[in-house]
């Protein structure tokens, strides 16, 4: 008998925060594209998921109602206590940002729908539309005529050319001007990442969030905060919106990615109680709140409840972004490092440099990614939350071998 041909997926293993290829040991810096919160190999996550195939691996919307209210209550304690509602009926942040659109357009019978410069919600055409960087539009034409896009907190870069301590927080207080002059003057929500992570990794400044809650509130216009890269500890608070962002008091969220613990696609959409507003026939998808995926959500919960991921993530935040700190003092090419909890960065010169530290970085063992799809000039830095210690001192060691490499061999 022939032997059937290998996939290739056989080369690959994953422990913790490691990924084991073709015989090299991989820190992965971008936790699976950041899917993979908890890491390779969660047991229980892991544990779970094997009992649940041998059960069933796909039920109708019907029969999962009643776990996903299950799993809803059992979140509650990490939410904001205005959130009182919840539409787990997605798999991809991209589907939680189109149905949090639509909640948010039912809701107050408005079409407009603000974002930002160099923001990123998915993938699919009203995600993509409502996001922030022209390349991703510029092959298509992608209908979303309601979008407005509005600068984003970029103090590095200021739009307005203005300095933090005296700018007087102009991107989020003109928002009144983009309302008045660029909208239909009918505008359902403002949808916002607490970190906008593939724009650059940028952390507004503070009181930005404060600002912009009152100038919607002032204006009618509804919060959405897109928690899809920020959410479920990657900040060191559940959601940021429950930590460093709680001024921002977002009417909905949206959470993607991260919250599969271990890679298994799960999405859902959070609100105020009186948002709950969307039929079962106006927002699902086929595989919405699937057995898996409600299994890998319920265990990713309960496994950073458990194991105290959230304080690891406080523990570990610091020393990591010292760590990058302590390398922009040592490497000239290295500057801007920003970030918060395992949400870190650093600029390079040029889009290319990062390209071209992308590849050193995989030769000392490092897996990272860069920004806006190869055409920013960071490099993000997302380990598993779960790294100890040890490993953010591994993980520096080996980052710093690698610009030695970059800055001697590597630049373009």
């Amino acid at each position: 008998m022939t032997e059937a041909p290998s996939s290739g997926l056989s080369e690959y293993t994953g422990r913790g925060i490691y990924l084991h290829a073709h015989g090299k040991q991989y820190i992965d810096c971008a936790s699976g594209t950041f899917n993979l919160s908890l890491g390779y190999s969660a047991k229980e996550v892991v544990d779970a998921l094997h009992a649940q195939l041998d059960r069933c691996l796909h039920l109708s919307s019907d029969f999962t109602r009643e776990k996903s209210l299950e799993i809803f209550e059992m979140m509650r304690e990490f939410l904001p206590p205005h959130i009182g509602a919840f539409w787990f009926r997605d798999i991809t942040g991209s589907g939680a940002t189109e149905g949090a659109i639509r909640i948010a357009q039912k809701a107050t019978g408005k079409s407009d729908i603000f974002s930002l410069f160099l923001s990123h919600h998915g993938q699919t055409v009203g995600a993509t539309g409502v996001s922030g960087n022209a390349f991703r539009h510029r092959s298509f034409s992608l209908p979303f005529a309601n979008s407005v896009k509005i600068p984003a907190p970029d103090c590095a870069n200021c739009f307005y050319s203005q300095r933090p301590d005296r700018c007087g927080m102009l991107c989020a207080t003109r928002l009144e001007d983009f309302v008045e002059y660029a909208s239909s003057g009918q505008v359902a929500a403002l949808i916002v990442e607490p970190v906008l992570g593939n724009g650059g990794n940028i952390v507004p400044p503070p009181g930005y969030f404060r600002v912009l809650r009152e100038t919607c509130d002032k204006l009618g216009v509804l919060i959405i905060a897109d928690e899809v890269q920020t959410g479920f500890g990657r900040t060191g608070s559940f959601f940021a919106s429950t930590g460093f962002a709680q001024e921002l008091r977002p009417d909905i969220i949206t959470f993607a990615k991260g919250a599969g613990g271990v890679g298994i696609p799960v999405a859902g959409v959070l609100m105020r109680p009186e948002l709950d507003v969307l039929e079962p026939w106006e927002h699902s998808t086929t595989s919405g709140a699937n057995p898996l995926a409600l299994v890998a959500l319920e265990e990713t919960v309960r496994y950073l409840r458990d194991h105290r991921v959230l304080e690891n993530v406080a523990t570990v935040g610091g020393p990591l972004h010292q760590g990058l700190t302590d390398l922009a003092r040592r490497f000239p090419n290295v500057s801007n490092v920003r970030g918060v909890g395992l949400m870190q960065a650093f600029d390079l010169p040029t889009s290319l440099d990062v390209q071209s530290f992308i590849r050193v970085a995989r030769e000392h063992g490092l897996i990272v990614r860069g920004s806006r799809y190869g055409f920013g000039r960071t490099v993000k830095i997302r380990p598993p939350l779960i790294i100890t210690p040890d490993e953010v001192r591994e993980l520096l060691v080996r980052l710093s071998d690698a610009l030695r490499t970059y800055e001697r061999e590597g630049r373009p």
